[in-house]
């Protein structure tokens, strides 16, 4: 039934020249503001967004709702709905992320190591069991988790934001038994575990497989675009990498798992099916694009 109303205000704020993203009752409303013509046609947009919610009797959370302004340039006209005046904030919650107005992960980043940590110390007071095993598996299960959700949105770029998060595991692995005296290294060597930032590259290559070839509801176009050199080295799905001369849109996934993609050798990797790409990538040694260890 929810649907039903949800599905009219999406065409309503469309109407309005907003874009709208819409997730269960969350409704994120934006549109580039480069004159005061764009302020207007977003104030619009919340008018009709007030004007539905009375029409069929729905209450907005105004307490909820807040203005977060991408880039340097901040509107100085305050954004009302229903008379009330929406906050301006630094940064955002959208769906379990923290965007900042920056675009940059960090304060992501820090929010959820610090739950990351509560949880691998949780797990080692928690077992009475010491089997090494055991308690690899719990982290494996209970922590990485946290520290991968939605990865490709946020994964770092900057050194401190990437060693913040590998001292997660870093410091889980150290507190095991007969563990303590080895290097992390030899650590992740015994335990047969990859270092989280190469799980995240992983990540990055499998979503990157899954829209070359078509596996997801997302538009190859609005990421990627195939290049056009004809070489006889390396895999026939190679990317064109535009380019950029900021650093947030360096960092962004359809940027910055390009080189990797490239540097995929087509004699190890079988591109043929999903499961075969996830299985014979994993061995490829990726050491050349990893920033720490």
């Amino acid at each position: 039934m929810f649907l039903i109303f949800v599905n009219e205000l999406a065409e309503i704020l469309d109407r309005a020249g907003v874009k709208v993203k819409l997730f269960a009752d969350d409704v994120k409303v934006y549109v580039q503001i480069v004159s005061s013509h764009d302020v207007c046609r977003l104030q619009n947009a919340l008018d009709l967004l007030a004007s539905w919610a009375q029409t069929w009797q729905l209450t907005v959370s105004v307490d909820k709702c807040c203005i977060l302004s991408i880039g340097r340039a901040q509107p100085e006209t305050d954004f009302c709905i229903d008379g009330q005046t929406l906050s301006s904030v630094q940064s955002c919650r959208d769906l379990g992320v923290i965007i900042s107005r920056d675009l940059k992960p960090a304060v992501h980043i820090a929010q959820m190591v610090t739950k990351a940590h509560q949880r691998a110390n949780a797990i080692l007071r928690s077992f009475v069991s010491r089997d090494v095993a055991l308690l690899v598996r719990a982290f494996i299960v209970y922590v990485r988790p946290l520290v991968e959700y939605n990865s490709v949105v946020w994964s770092p770029q900057n050194i401190h934001d990437i060693e913040q998060i590998e001292q997660v595991q870093r410091r889980f692995t150290k507190r095991l038994p007969g563990l303590k005296m080895y290097s992390y290294a030899v650590r992740l060597s015994k335990l047969d575990v990859p270092s989280l930032e190469l799980r995240r590259l992983h990540i990055d290559l499998i979503m990157c497989y899954k829209i070359v070839f078509g596996l997801i509801d997302v538009k190859f176009d609005d990421f990627f675009q195939l290049s056009t050199v004809v070489t006889t080295r390396g895999h026939p799905f190679k990317l064109f990498k535009k380019y950029s001369d900021v650093n947030a849109r360096k960092s962004f996934f359809s940027q910055r798992i390009i080189n990797v993609w490239n540097s995929i050798p087509s004699d190890t990797v079988d591109f043929s099916t999903l499961r075969s790409f996830k299985r014979t990538v994993k061995v490829v040694n990726f050491s050349q694009f990893l920033k720490c260890f």
